[in-house]
């Protein structure tokens, strides 16, 4: 397996223009916003099995990644490196390109993917909300599988970047 391959500048949002990260870290969050790390460590991505529970009561589980929802006033930094800790407990990690952002699940929300690398090891945080976290290879997250379930838009996106890296 090849190394991964950085690059300090984004690619296209979907405004269509050329971002540069610093300018998507330093975003002023509104509680819409949501930052989420594509962590990889040893050249495999961190994912984890987490539990939803509907308005009618029915549970749904997906395979997603370490972020989440920015507080209103967290710059975009801030709320990826808070989200990262409170799910998988890694404080040390360098976020080294964005990726791009796609619309959330829910009206309204704005993904915004960053590709990150560690050395830490997770700890599941929140066993309420995630059953289990695993390190999975570049391959197998590509092929999907079990990991197919996250929203395809993101999904997508971050295949595609990360099949530019081989």
């Amino acid at each position: 397996m090849k190394n991964w391959k950085f690059s300090k500048f984004c690619y296209y949002s979907k405004k269509g223009r050329i971002t540069n990260m610093e300018q998507e870290l330093n975003e002023i969050g509104d509680e819409l916003k949501c930052p989420v790390a594509i962590l990889v460590k040893d050249n495999k991505i961190l994912t984890g099995h987490r539990h939803y529970a509907s308005d009618n009561g029915e549970k749904n589980s997906v395979w997603t990644v370490p972020g989440g929802r920015s507080n209103k006033g967290e710059i975009m930094i801030d709320a990826l490196r808070r989200e990262v800790f409170e799910e998988v407990g890694i404080t040390e990690f360098k976020i080294v390109d964005f990726i791009g952002e796609i619309a959330g699940a829910k009206e309204g929300d704005t993904v915004k993917i960053f590709f990150c690398t560690t050395n830490q090891d997770f700890k599941l945080m929140e066993p309420e909300k995630f059953s289990e976290w695993r390190w999975v290879s570049k391959s197998e997250y590509i092929e999907g599988g079990e990991y197919l379930g996250f929203n395809m838009n993101a999904r997508k996106l971050i295949v595609d970047y990360l099949k530019k890296l081989s």
